[in-house]
């Protein structure tokens, strides 16, 4: 029985009904409104003649409507206080002064009362007993005032005056069970509407919870996205600035070596030293507006500076123009008299690399300009190699990947600040990929990087 009530008025959830702005004005206005309800239907039964046998002074009966009314402008602060109120007010006044309560203004107030009960009562478990106590008081007065009070005399003067033969039922028991069914309907109904209001106000407070996490998850989507967009132009600008930086060193000193022996040499380094710093100039200003503007990187064909160094041909490209395509002109870019690079590539025959989305294509260029440079700055190797294989994983997703190997050992003192190895696996983490990056076993240096990537991709790019 208690397992039922307590699902009925959801006495386990522990959700308090917040009380809306103004309320107390509101009950106010209520109270007073059937306050003056009240007393228009009391005259008016008065002047019918209803009230003939009513004992009670007049001053008594506005009492006994106005402390009614009353409680209709604490119904929503203190509502179970109003339920149990409202009932001990019923049965005091059904008591001595049974056709004042019996009108039809003072009954909604009760329904009012009742209904505000159920409706906004914030202890659920304590509903749960007032609403089994108001039931229980209001059974236990029915039945003190039929058997004992004038409720009985009542019924059997009206019976005495209609035809007794004219239905299929006694007609004592028959007002009996229709007076018993008119209190469970009125008050049931009641607390019926106070649980259907609690729930719907419940309901529509989650909705409004979910879309205000809605709106915070969404809101925290952005400033990820902005952090994200940050770290990959910061990772961009790092790698611009150490591939060229570290190339103008290289052709520098050696346009410094063969200054004097040969100068056609040194020209041509010099005019290499020229196209990595426009280069450069152009990466880091499309980068830079990049973060002016909002919108991801790109820079024109005017900026891009020398074939040796393409760009994009289009603002607001997010591959910055680089790609597969020009991993061989990047690996020639850091050969010179005292160092040697090679290239090579390995395609299996379903997956070419022109298929391989342009972002993949320009997270692997800038692991192998990364990887190239610190074999430059950081490593005695005087040569570094660059294979760049595409396959398939064991569940049938495509792959490409890089491996950048070397033979030298840690050059004294050129250690960096590890911003670009850094860099290297947060593009592998946001391609959801894998990296070896470390010493190798038998000497040297290994950078491997192997992407996975959709071939829808390509074309959600375009």
């Amino acid at each position: 029985m208690w397992s039922r009530l307590n699902r009925l008025f959801d006495a386990e959830d522990p959700w308090i009904r917040p009380l809306p702005p103004g309320y107390l004005r509101a009950d106010i206005t209520l109270a007073v409104v059937m306050f003056a309800c009240s007393t228009v239907g009391i005259e008016i039964l008065r002047s019918m003649g209803v009230l003939e046998g009513e004992t009670s002074p007049i001053w008594g009966q506005y009492l006994s409507m106005a402390t009614a009314a009353a409680l209709l402008a604490i119904r929503r602060r203190f509502p179970l206080t109003t339920g149990i109120a409202a009932t001990l007010h019923l049965l005091i006044l059904g008591s001595v002064m049974p056709i004042v309560m019996g009108q039809v203004s003072q009954q909604v107030l009760y329904f009012v009362a009742v209904y505000s009960c159920v409706a906004w009562a914030r202890d659920r478990r304590a509903l749960v007993g007032v609403a089994a106590g108001i039931a229980a008081a209001l059974g236990v007065w029915m039945a003190w005032y039929l058997a004992l009070g004038s409720g009985m005399q009542q019924i059997l003067d009206a019976v005495s005056e209609t035809d007794q033969a004219g239905g299929l039922f006694p007609a004592v028991p028959s007002y009996l069970v229709y007076t018993a069914l008119i209190n469970v309907v009125y008050f049931g109904g009641a607390a019926a509407l106070g649980v259907s209001a609690w729930r719907s106000a419940h309901r529509q407070a989650a909705l409004i919870e979910q879309a205000r996490t809605i709106e915070r998850q969404a809101e925290a989507l952005r400033d990820a996205a902005v952090t994200e967009e940050r770290l990959r132009i910061a990772r961009e600008l790092h790698d611009v600035v150490a591939h060229h930086i570290a190339a103008i060193g290289v052709q520098a000193a050696a346009a410094r070596r063969v200054m004097d022996r040969n100068p056609d040499g040194a020209v041509e380094a010099l005019r290499t030293i020229e196209g990595s710093s426009r280069s450069a100039v152009g990466e880091m200003r499309a980068l830079l507006g990049a973060l002016r503007s909002g919108e991801p990187a790109g820079m024109t064909t005017e900026d891009a500076g020398p074939p040796s160094a393409p760009a994009a041909t289009g603002s607001g490209s997010r591959t910055a123009g680089h790609g597969l395509d020009e991993l061989p002109a990047l690996v020639a870019s850091h050969e010179t008299a005292g160092f040697a690079t090679s290239f090579d590539v390995a395609t299996h025959p379903e997956h070419p690399l022109s298929e391989v989305p342009p972002l993949t294509g320009l997270s692997l260029y800038r692991t192998v300009q990364e990887a190239l440079a610190n074999v430059r700055r950081h490593s005695t190797a005087a040569r570094a190699s660059v294979v760049l294989r595409t396959g398939t994983r064991p569940d049938g997703t495509p792959y490409v990947e890089v491996e950048v190997l070397d033979e030298g050992r840690p050059r004294p003192g050129t250690s960096g600040s590890g911003l670009g190895l850094l860099g290297m696996r947060e593009r592998v983490r946001s391609h959801h990929g894998e990296c070896q990056i470390g010493p190798r076993v038998t000497g040297g240096y290994r950078v491997r990087v192997r992407l996975p990537y959709r071939v829808a991709d390509r074309e959600e790019t375009r």
